[in-house]
Order: structure tokens, then sequence, then C-alpha cells
């Protein structure tokens, strides 16, 4: 398990250990005035011995590099505010998979849907879609048949009849 701290902390650990043990100090001592256990003491000599200063560098981080560059996540936050049709596609929604075709032309770096849900999920943006109004739609009709049609279908209540005992 790494250590914690920025790299070039931990660097200055690593030199500082060397250091002490070629002015005279054991492992074990160092190991214990530093928090580490004495195996990673003897760890970093021995690559102060294979490799001398540049054995204790830090390393560049392990792992999955990033899937776009800032000025590629910026792009594609700029094509989210535009509409989808002025992309090529046929209708303005924008869904995961329009997202992963155009970053996938335009990047040659592919995500997969779900992947691109979280990637978007975690940069503050939430799946929506545009309210839909009609467009034959007519508030004038609508508000006449309410006031004069609605009242005459309706079912009048029935009222309860008295029951005889």
């Amino acid at each position: 398990m790494r250590s914690q701290g920025s790299a070039s902390a931990l660097e200055a650990i690593r030199r500082q250990a060397v250091a002490r043990v070629l002015n005279g100090q054991t492992q074990a001592a160092i190991a214990q005035a530093l928090g580490v256990h004495p195996v990673t003491v003897a760890k970093w000599m021995a690559r102060h011995r294979a490799h001398g200063e540049a054995g204790l560098a830090a390393q560049p981080t392990p792992g999955r590099p990033r899937y776009l560059t800032p000025d590629q996540e910026q792009q594609v936050k700029a094509w989210l505010a535009q509409k989808p049709t002025a992309h090529g596609f046929r209708t303005d929604l924008w869904s995961a998979r329009r997202l992963v075709e155009l970053i996938r032309r335009h990047f040659d770096v592919t995500f997969h849907p779900a992947s691109l849900r979280r990637w978007l999920r975690d940069r503050g943006y939430t799946p929506q879609r545009p309210a839909k109004k009609v467009r034959q739609r007519n508030d004038d009709a609508i508000a006449d048949w309410v006031k004069t049609d609605w009242p005459r279908i309706q079912k009048k209540r029935r009222r309860p009849t008295p029951t005889s005992s």
C-alpha cells in the first residue's frame, strides 16, 4: 500500500532515511523514527545502492491514464451547450450514446455509455429531457371547452335516497 503524502514529500523521506543510514544510524531506528517498516528502509537502501540518487526519485503514479485531456473535456462541455442537430443528429435530445459517438469521432477515445453517464454526473450534468409542448395546442379553445362543454357532460352526482325503516 502506498504511504500517505505527495510524491515529493515521500521522496524527501526516502532521501532523509538514506542519509541517516549513511551517517551510521541503524535501519531499525530510522524506520521507527519515520513510522515505516524496517524492510521499507532496507528496500530504499537497496535502490540507492543499485541506482544512486535517481533510485530514490519519485516515480509516476501507476494507473489508467485519463480518458480525455482537460482541453478535450472543455470541448465536450461546449458540445453539450449546443443542440445535437448541430452535430448531425436527427433530434435535439442528447443521450450518452450520442455523446459517446461524438467523442469517438473527434478524439478517437472510446467510452461505454454507462461510464460516460458517470463521467457527466461527476461534472454536475444530470439526465434531462426537454419539456414537450404540443404545437397545435390552443389554450383559448381549451378554456372555452372546460367552461361550456365539461360541466354539461360531467356526470351528475346522485343524491342518496332516504331509506325506509
